[in-house]
């Protein structure tokens, strides 16, 4: 699976865990010249605090676009060292 934006790939592993409709991706597979940190944070009562990264390609930002669980809950532990995209990311096969 690929997930790309800005006519751009971000990320790529055939690795995917499917939860609640979200790909997520190995940390990894994520191309870090890509990515800038973010101060936004935001709460899942079962998955736990989601941080995030947003993207910047071809001199365009797309704010808040990637999320990981830095510590997951129990409940959601597989998705350790994991990320997932949103916000006009397309994932596709």
């Amino acid at each position: 699976m690929k997930a790309i934006w800005n006519d751009t790939i971000i990320a790529e592993s055939k690795d995917i865990v499917l939860m609640e409709g979200n790909h997520y991706f190995p940390m990894d597979s994520l191309k870090k010249e890509y990515i800038e940190d973010s101060q936004t944070t935001s709460i899942c009562p079962w998955k736990g605090e989601a941080n995030y990264y947003s993207l910047k390609v071809n001199n365009k930002e797309n704010k808040d676009a990637v999320w990981f669980y830095p510590t997951p809950k129990p409940a959601a532990k597989e998705l350790t060292n994991r990320i997932a995209f949103w916000n006009g990311v397309q994932v596709t096969d």
